[in-house]
């Protein structure tokens, strides 16, 4: 069937913008539901059916599907060679191949077509709640902001884009009232399916719209430094918050409540524009139930509590005046405690608990409890941050833990096992070598011109103008002997360790002297010239301030 190619697409164009639809799953289920609707027309879902939509060349086609056989036994799925080859002449049908009876759109019969449009129904419901559920599944348990396209006594309909979601009466804050195009925060709850297709549940009145907004608005709550640990709510009325802090030095309902109340009131201002405001009780979460529950029943003062945890029920004592404020108008401030904390709670006046003996634990004793116990907290957390700034500190990183790095060593202290046998080996060597007769005039006479002198403290001369001057320039003159003595038993010593460090050895066997007799006694002339001349060269004019006459 021939079929206008414009109008088509104009419809897949509408479909796509409005629904979210792709042109290719509408196809897709015009094709099932065309699939299914003729087998049903055709008598079961048994029958083998084809279906083909070309939108280029502008038709579609449905055939119906029978198996050629030589002895018919279904007459929905077969048909004999001789029935194949009589309704068409031009083909050669043979056992085994396949016959295709065409059937003509035009003459579909008002059933199918009703058929048609229920399952395309169905098929569109079903691809915009896998849309819907692509595009929203990452904002359940979030706000989102649309604007109010229409308003009235049971609810509102909301825009949010693509498409629009409707809020009842029942999930709006009480007596809030919307003018159409305002923009408002919603909560979405849920993407559910119901006999209009998809839909998105919202609401403003559940207690995931006042977490959600206290996460939004307080900082601590949004990086995690506060948690909320339970939240009970009537919309419009009050509510109920429990916190608690990770961080020991942070006060968890100080944090939330702000300077001067400043970020609580911002998460009250968007709670509903009606005649009354909701009322929000920030509370402190205690590990300790009764104190949990004292602080639940806030802005009460309870004296004491009697609790039974296995029954999770508390009877708590309040002042005589303060009952009505412990119940709350309408019973909302009991009702909102026992939601928060999981107890039944029953209340009882002081008066009233003392005639009848009622045994309970005061807020003194409880609090003192509660205070000893985050003492060891406290105590035990720094105590794991200085063990684990210990580790830190002796741990290099990428090394496996209890790896020690290696001390320092002192190399100059250490001796070389090869450089010890060597030195042995030359010792022994020198020890056991014969010493020739000019060797030993010559190792005489170095003892002789080499005085050993001795390293003596430095002592402090105290210089004084009575010394005469000539036992001064005496002085002098022994002292420069004395260290130009020295300085020569130097550089000798300084030779001999070069040539011990040069490594040279000495074979066994007679010596030689390096120098003959007449040539040693030259060198010990020149030695002395040198020494005298450098006696000579003494200025003994930078002393004369020590003869100065006053």
């Amino acid at each position: 069937m021939a079929i206008n190619v414009s109008e088509i697409n104009a419809a897949l164009d509408q479909i796509e913008i409005s629904k979210g639809i792709s042109r290719e799953r509408v196809i897709e289920a015009l094709k099932e539901s065309m699939t299914k609707a003729y087998k049903k027309s055709l008598g079961g879902d048994d029958a083998l059916v084809e279906v083909n939509i070309d939108l280029e060349a502008g038709k579609i086609e449905m055939f119906q599907i029978k198996n050629v056989v030589e002895d018919v036994q279904d007459d929905l799925l077969e048909i004999s060679v001789e029935d194949a080859l009589e309704s068409d002449p031009k083909g050669k049908y043979k056992v085994g191949d396949v016959y295709k009876i065409p059937a003509d759109i035009t003459e579909l019969r008002k059933a199918m077509v009703i058929t048609i449009k229920n399952l395309m129904k169905q098929k569109f419901a079903e691809a915009e709640k896998e849309v819907l559920h692509e595009q929203f599944k990452d904002k359940i348990n979030t706000l989102i902001t649309g604007r109010v396209e229409q308003y009235d006594e049971r609810g509102a309909t909301i825009n949010i884009g693509r498409t629009s979601v409707y809020l009842p009466r029942k999930e709006m804050i009480k007596d809030e009232r919307f003018a159409i195009g305002e923009n408002i925060k919603l909560f979405v709850n849920d993407v559910a399916t119901g006999t209009k297709g998809a839909h998105i549940v919202v609401s403003r009145a559940s207690e995931g719209f006042l977490k959600a907004l206290m996460t939004e608005e307080i900082h601590d709550i949004y990086d995690g430094t506060i948690i909320i640990k339970a939240l009970a709510r009537e919309a419009g009325e009050r509510s109920k918050v429990s916190v608690y802090s990770n961080d020991l030095n942070v006060d968890p309902a100080g944090a939330c409540i702000g300077p001067n109340g400043s970020r609580i009131q911002k998460v009250v201002s968007q709670l509903g524009n009606g005649s009354s405001k909701e009322k929000i009780d920030i509370i402190t979460y205690k590990e300790n139930a009764g104190l949990y529950i004292m602080e639940a029943l806030k802005p009460a003062h309870v004296v004491g509590i009697a609790l039974d945890e296995e029954k999770k029920a508390a009877t708590v004592v309040v002042k005589d005046d303060s009952l009505s404020l412990a119940i709350g108008r309408k019973g909302v401030n009991a009702r909102l405690a026992v939601k928060l904390t999981g107890y039944n709670i029953d209340i009882k006046i002081e008066s009233q608990a003392l005639e009848e003996g009622l045994v309970f634990k005061t807020f003194e004793e409880l609090n003192s409890l509660d205070l000893e116990e985050r003492a060891k907290k406290i105590m035990e957390a720094q105590r794991e941050a200085l063990v684990y700034q210990n580790k830190q500190e002796t741990s290099l990183p990428g090394l496996p833990e209890g790896y020690v790095a290696p001390q320092a060593r002192n190399y100059e202290e250490e001796t070389n096992d090869f450089d010890a046998a060597l030195e042995e080996v030359a010792e022994k060597e020198e020890s056991e070598a014969p010493v020739t007769k000019e060797e030993v005039e010559v190792k005489v006479e170095e003892k002789e011109e080499t005085p050993v002198v001795e390293e003596k403290p430095v002592e402090t001369t105290t210089v004084k103008t009575t010394t005469t001057l000539e036992d001064l320039e005496k002085s002098l003159e022994d002292t420069s002997k004395n260290q130009k003595k020295s300085n020569n038993y130097k550089r000798k010593k300084k030779v001999e360790e070069e040539k011990e460090e040069s490594g040279i050895t000495h074979t066994e066997g007679p010596r030689m002297s390096i120098y003959t007799e007449e040539e040693l006694k030259e060198l010990e002339e020149e030695e002395n010239e040198v020494d005298e001349v450098e006696e000579d060269d003494v200025d003994y004019d930078e002393y004369d301030q020590y003869y100065d006459e006053d």
